[in-house]
């Protein structure tokens, strides 16, 4: 051992004779020949060629990455929650977006002249007919010109916050939403009208909806689990701003409301736009009567008309409440 040491110590890296150091011990173009190089046994087992053709086209040979029947296995469903976590979270990480505006509202609210195009067609379509159907069809898409306003407030308030990211660069505060169409698309359309960029998190669906196209291509995302989603919709939530919307609207809603009384998280705003939509849906003067949620728990939102109204809500409740959004702050304690 003495021996070979002073050998190697006296050997320059690479040099020739028995106590050199290889460059590399293993290298790729290395001229031997290794054994399954070189197999000459199919000359003399004519099956042989078949047998290892079906293992190697076997799934259980297949890469666990490239074996998307193995990935979809209940068994898997703990490494599948992690991915569809940790895509979103390590992308939006890169791009460095710190903190978010969370807008949720329906599908359904398109902007003003898709509105109306559609009413014109429906009635076309419907040429008179007065039958319990297409009285309602046409009386859903007569409300929907009326509420297309909302996609008009959505779209104002996204330009607000896409400004305020491009005033303050050292502050990646963006707009977030389910990048879906209707409100979203509006909230979405809004920043892209400023040139600031913003977050989609479509959802996998039986039937798949394309993500609205005012979404920032790298930073546009697909989940797979519903829980996943609202996780990230959370995780770096500075506001949630609530449009007239119909069952997935509310389930975001009551989620977050839940969250916030029972201090799972720290309080954040939470803003209602449209009070005379909310006060018709939801009786909330009803239910603290009731005594089912406390007077204080009515202090968990507020109602808004306007973009602009929405925005300095939201500015106004950061800096009451001692956390500016602009300087930064941090949103690593808030735990989900």
């Amino acid at each position: 051992m003495d021996e070979f040491k002073t050998s190697a110590k006296g050997t320059k890296s690479g040099a020739s004779g028995s106590g050199a150091i290889p460059q590399s011990p293993r290298p790729l173009d290395g001229t031997q020949i290794l054994p399954w190089q070189n197999d000459k046994s199919a000359a003399t087992d004519v099956e042989l060629p078949k047998r290892i053709d079906a293992i190697v086209r076997s799934d259980s040979y297949r890469l666990a990455m490239e074996d998307p029947a193995f990935l979809d296995r209940e068994d898997v469903r703990g490494p599948r929650l992690e991915v569809d976590y940790l895509k979103p979270e390590l992308l939006l990480r890169q791009h460095g977006i710190e903190g978010t505006v969370v807008v949720f509202g329906s599908t359904r609210i398109c902007d003003p002249d898709a509105a109306r195009r559609n009413l014109d067609a429906l009635r076309d379509a419907v040429n008179g007919h007065t039958d319990l159907s297409s009285v309602l069809r046409l009386r859903a898409a007569e409300r929907i010109v009326e509420n297309a306003r909302f996609y008009e407030i959505a779209r104002d308030f996204g330009r607000e916050v896409g400004r305020s990211n491009r005033a303050h660069r050292q502050q990646s505060l963006v707009i977030m939403t389910g990048s879906g169409p209707g409100i979203m698309e509006a909230a979405n359309r809004g920043a892209f009208d400023v040139g600031a960029p913003s977050v989609g998190l479509n959802i996998s669906l039986p039937h798949e909806q394309e993500p609205n196209p005012y979404v920032t291509p790298e930073l546009c995302f697909r989940v797979h689990y519903f829980g996943i989603r609202k996780l990230h919709f959370l995780l770096r939530a500075k506001a949630l701003v609530v449009f007239p919307g119909g069952f997935g609207t509310f389930d975001e809603l009551f989620e977050t409301l839940t969250l916030v009384q029972t201090r799972k998280i720290k309080p954040l705003p939470i803003v209602l736009v449209g009070e005379e939509f909310w006060r018709r849906a939801i009786d909330f003067d009803f239910l603290i009567d009731e005594g089912l949620v406390d007077p204080e728990d009515r202090k968990l939102f507020w109602f808004a008309e306007t973009g602009r109204q929405i925005w300095e809500g939201i500015l106004n409740w950061h800096r009451e409440a001692g956390a500016p959004l602009f300087p930064p702050s941090s949103t690593k304690d808030r735990h989900i």
